[in-house]
């Protein structure tokens, strides 16, 4: 166990704060690391697409991509200046959720290590909690971190944080 960590991320500051917990499993056991970026697939909301269109829509998702593997590459090239095992991946899907129990099966990884963004209400059912799923599906044990400060619902530093403390 904890011998390959998977650690999905989407850009974001939430999500990058359970990099340092897949950090501290993969020091203590000499662990690899994958890191995962899912894209969405561009949406057009008409099937048939002018060849312009579709040419626009191609540069999009080529950007998506570059913008990914840009990502992911700067912080490949972090971890192993810190003398950690690190690889990456970039796929395309709309289920985020499935895509990461995909990931967890297709490297080899026998732990998540994920963050919750602390959606919580409303948000939560129309939405859904891709945490929640990855937590209810993966045959892998699975570390959720919410990030400091976050309450359910409020982003740190939104107006509605501020309020709170």
């Amino acid at each position: 166990m904890f011998r390959h960590i998977l650690v999905p991320l989407d850009g974001s500051g939430f999500a990058e704060a359970a990099l340092p917990y897949a950090l501290e499993l993969a020091a203590q056991f000499d662990s690899e690391i994958t890191l995962l970026r899912i894209i969405a697939p561009p949406r057009t909301g008409d099937n048939a697409l002018s060849p312009e269109s579709a040419d626009f829509m191609i540069r999009m998702r080529d950007g998506l991509y570059k913008e990914a593997i840009d990502y992911l590459q700067l912080h490949k090239g972090s971890l192993r200046q810190q003398n950690f095992k690190a690889h990456y991946q970039v796929v395309e899907s709309e289920d985020i959720a499935a895509e990461i129990i995909s990931a967890v099966r297709g490297c080899g990884a026998d732990t998540v290590v994920m963050c919750t963004h602390g959606r919580g209400g409303l948000s939560r059912f129309l939405f859904g909690s891709v945490a929640t799923r990855v937590l209810q599906s993966a045959e892998v044990p699975v570390l959720v971190v919410r990030p400091k400060g976050e309450r359910a619902g409020i982003a740190p530093g939104s107006a509605g944080a501020a309020q709170q403390s």
